[in-house]
């Protein structure tokens, strides 16, 4: 606290609780007041959140978002399921080429990969494309497996984002090429 000739100042650290969501939330403040009018008004008054509480942004190249792909492929190559479905995000989603139900927690993700595993997986990406935003990167394009000497070609999405200081899978579709069933 200063206190000068008909003004004073408050600057410090103080908490609060956020009434929609009941978070506290730790910030630095600063208050200039005057003396106006016989009593004391606030002339200024700034707060921000502390630095330490913000988010800040995992910068990442599109090299480094097409070398994820190589962190699940390589899970892949350990044939566990649970080392594959720790690529994903906890709220991570997969849309599985051979599989027509949603896995949408990791149990039924780590479920779907206890089967897919038994093919050997191998994966080689010929086409990708990237997305790159604050914390979280996107790589679409077009990817091939080998399925124990199977070739299965097919479209994928990765959506990844920075949780808990790792790049996680939060959203993976792939699904084969129309073409041929088409054809």
């Amino acid at each position: 606290i200063r206190i000068g000739d008909g003004w004073a100042q408050d600057a410090g650290i103080y908490e609060f609780t956020m009434g929609a969501t009941g978070d506290v939330v730790k910030a630095r403040y600063t208050y200039v007041y005057v003396f106006e009018d016989n009593q004391w008004k606030i002339a200024h008054h700034h707060s921000s959140v502390m630095p330490e509480g913000i988010d800040i942004a995992k910068a990442i190249t599109e090299d480094e978002v097409r070398g994820l792909f190589h962190l699940w492929n390589d899970a892949l190559a350990t044939l566990d399921s649970d080392a594959v479905t720790k690529r994903y995000a906890k709220s991570g989603v997969l849309l599985p080429t051979v599989s027509d139900i949603p896995r949408t927690d990791y149990d039924s993700i780590k479920d779907y990969f206890d089967a897919f595993l038994l093919k050997k997986p191998q994966g080689v990406i010929l086409e990708s494309n990237v997305m790159i935003g604050t914390n979280w990167c996107q790589d679409a394009g077009i990817y091939e497996f080998d399925l124990l000497g199977d070739k299965v070609k097919a479209r994928y999405s990765f959506i990844y984002k920075y949780e808990d200081g790792q790049w996680k899978i939060a959203h993976h579709h792939s699904s084969m090429m129309p073409e041929p069933l088409l054809a």
